[in-house]
């Protein structure tokens, strides 16, 4: 059994059956053999039954945020925005079994169509910090396409998955055609990359273990959406509002207890700007309330666990430059403060790896040029914001930044209607937007003659 603990209590909040290799290979079976009805039926029995999943899901909003912030640690405002996304999600994707179009091209001798044909059984992997929003984000897709999902949660974050799975049941999915396993990625995660019989594995987690599915998936040449760590950049330039960059940089880092891919967590600031922002940062980050995940007034909870409160504390040993450090609760729980380190070189460990937690390093730069410079020096390219008045600046700094996903005077990353993903070792292949659900499938070419040889 997994025992799954309460982040902001340190206590175990449930029980539920660890699976392994055997249960993998038994849901990889089961969805095989749904593809034999869910892939033919007709694209909008498809789509009535996936906005029939997300009316369901709507319906459970409160008890599923409930359940994401309690197994999470996220505060429950936060949690019920996440849900609410999930809605959005599938009530999105609900559309695309109409959408997924073929095209006709003018050949010699005859017609040529394209049809988008599904993969099949898809193996879905998502991490602990957005446990189901991840999930729908692959899940959605790919039943929208036609294919069947084999979904492994995090061993440590596995409620909403389960509950998703019976939701899905509720709400008319046949049996098979969306199963939930719960494990470790060790054992179930590499079952599913392994699999001869599972199309596609779709990943979020560290570019660490993005390399090994990789290796994984070579042997059976297994199609792979992977999207890996980030390190993003917050570029503050002197003409920008500092008010608000300075206002909105908390929530860009400090947002999930850091434990987020798309975290901004090295802010570049403008060398003549530093001291008037680092004031308003403070206060800003003085500010910001951490505390029991459940209190609507809470706008930040605990780390995921102890291990990653040892991790996370590992890049702010003594002597470390903290420039600001809010406030944690003491007691049980993994809290950790949030911390700004200033000023940081970009060479230092703390701005070259993926922290995952509420730690910030302010970077100072020069000018335009070295701003793009140190915000593309790094293995990673998720996502970031750029702050200034200048449109052209801003668009200039956008074209030249290596990353996938962008914000200008924002620090928002996601919207269920625009592509996500990231550059270099932030993985590959895109999410969400009006493509994903194509992501899910294989181009098949036809032609027809109408001419005789």
């Amino acid at each position: 059994m997994i025992s799954v603990v309460e982040p902001a209590t340190e206590e175990v909040m449930a029980q539920v059956p660890r699976g392994g290799v055997e249960e993998v290979d038994a849901a990889v079976g089961a969805a095989k053999r749904a593809l034999s009805s869910w892939r033919p039926l007709p694209p909008r029995e498809r789509s009535t039954l996936l906005q029939r999943l997300a009316g369901e899901l709507l319906r459970s909003v409160s008890e599923l945020a409930q359940l994401e912030a309690r197994n999470a640690g996220k505060p429950i405002r936060d949690a019920r925005g996440e849900i609410e996304m999930v809605v959005d999600v599938f009530s999105y994707y609900a559309a695309a079994p109409q959408r997924l179009f073929g095209q006709t091209i003018p050949v010699e001798g005859g017609v040529d169509m394209t049809f988008r044909e599904p993969l099949g059984v898809v193996g879905v992997i998502v991490p602990w910090n957005f446990p189901l929003l991840i999930a729908s984000w692959k899940v959605a897709p790919a039943l929208a396409a036609g294919n069947t999902v084999v979904l492994k949660p995090a061993e440590l974050t596995p409620l909403t998955a389960l509950r998703l799975e019976q939701i899905g049941l509720e709400a008319g999915l046949p049996e098979g055609v969306l199963n939930v396993v719960a494990g470790p990625g060790s054992v179930c995660g590499k079952r599913l990359v392994e699999h001869p019989d599972v199309a596609k594995v779709a990943f979020t987690g560290s570019t660490e273990v993005g390399r090994q599915i990789a290796q994984g998936a070579a042997a059976t040449i297994k199609r792979l959406t992977l999207e890996l760590g980030g390190k993003s950049a917050n570029v503050v330039f002197a003409d920008a509002d500092l008010e608000r960059s300075a206002a909105a940089a908390p929530a860009a880092v400090f947002g999930n207890a850091g434990q987020d891919c798309c975290a901004r967590s090295r802010i570049l600031v403008e060398r003549s700007a530093l001291e008037p922002f680092l004031e308003r940062l403070e206060a800003a980050v003085s500010s910001l309330r951490v505390g029991d995940p459940l209190d609507e007034a809470s706008e930040m909870g605990p780390l995921i666990s102890a291990g990653q409160r040892e991790a996370v504390a590992s890049f702010v040993p003594d002597g470390a430059p903290v420039a600001i450090r809010g406030t944690a609760p003491s007691g049980p729980g993994y809290w950790y403060p949030p911390t700004v380190l200033a000023p940081v070189s970009n060479s230092d460990r703390a701005a070259r790896e993926e922290i995952f937690g509420p730690v910030a390093c302010v970077i100072p730069f020069a000018d335009e040029s070295e701003a793009v410079s140190l915000a593309n020096d790094t293995i990673y390219g998720l996502s970031g914001s750029i702050w200034t008045s200048d449109g052209a600046k801003a668009l200039r700094v956008a074209r030249a930044l290596e990353t996938g996903v962008l914000s200008i005077n924002s620090n928002t990353s996601v919207r269920v209607g625009t592509p996500f993903g990231g550059f270099k070792q932030s993985g590959y292949g895109r999410e969400l937007g009006p493509d994903a659900a194509e992501q899910y499938t294989e181009t098949k070419n036809v032609f027809y003659a109408t001419q005789a040889a």
